[in-house]
């Protein structure tokens, strides 16, 4: 036990590191508004696009990947012709944001997709192998819904502590969860609830509501499930 805590501690070192590791111009450069940015980008995609008989420039990824990680845009395809360089706050130059495309069959639209959420999962997943190869199964807590579950984070090191996300719509801070497969999502219920008190919608029961956020924010809501309404406030879109 002791030799796996140590382990633990030696990998959480390393990934708080490793945000601290980028040159200070590029620091700098990461502060430039995003939306200047975004509407950069989105020229960029609609000129290649336009010029490529409606190809889009995106990376090939699996049919199962989830929806708002699908269409990640491949700055190698729009450089240097239609973009000098990808932004400074785009992953692929050491920002904190991954680019991508939602609404592709209709209308192309670029997006931002928060990677500062990736650590604290990465984290966890990580706490959970160990675990696992102790106990042979996660520590499950709660039952959210049939397939989603809450953990127990004591069991897992971190006290009262919980890992948390913070959400790139309302800076609130989001509980994770985990599903009979071992993935970990953000819950975005607090979010999804706000955005239904404050934009008008016709959302009905059955429908995926993250299109709320995504139609009125330039972020999607990465390593989400479907959510949908009932009685005007949201709950997981289960089959």
């Amino acid at each position: 036990m002791k030799k796996i805590t140590i382990i633990i501690s030696w990998l959480l070192m390393l990934v708080m590191l490793s945000g601290c590791l980028y040159p200070k111009e590029k620091l700098a450069q990461n502060r430039i508004p995003y939306k200047d940015q975004l509407n950069i980008v989105q020229n960029a995609v609609d000129q290649f696009q336009q010029a490529e008989n409606g190809i889009l420039p995106i990376k090939t990824k699996e049919s199962s990947t989830p929806i708002y990680q699908k269409y990640v845009i491949d700055f190698n395809k729009l450089i240097p012709r239609f973009l000098a360089e990808a932004p400074a706050s785009a992953f692929e130059s050491g920002g904190i944001f991954q680019y991508v495309l939602v609404n592709v069959e209709t209308d192309p639209t670029v997006k931002l997709l928060d990677l500062t959420s990736v650590d604290p999962i990465r984290e966890l997943k990580l706490r959970i192998k160990f675990y696992k190869e102790k106990n042979g199964y996660p520590p499950f807590k709660d039952t959210l819904v049939p397939g989603y579950y809450l953990l127990d984070y004591e069991k897992l090191g971190y006290g009262e502590n919980p890992p948390y996300v913070r959400s790139p719509y309302s800076q609130k801070n989001l509980s994770l969860f985990i599903d009979t497969n071992g993935e970990i999502f953000v819950d975005y219920s607090p979010d999804l609830f706000e955005a239904l008190q404050t934009f008008e919608n016709d959302y009905q029961t059955g429908d995926d509501i993250r299109e709320l956020l995504v139609n009125h924010y330039d972020f999607v809501p990465a390593f989400s499930v479907p959510y949908t309404i009932k009685d005007n406030e949201p709950i997981f879109l289960t089959e």
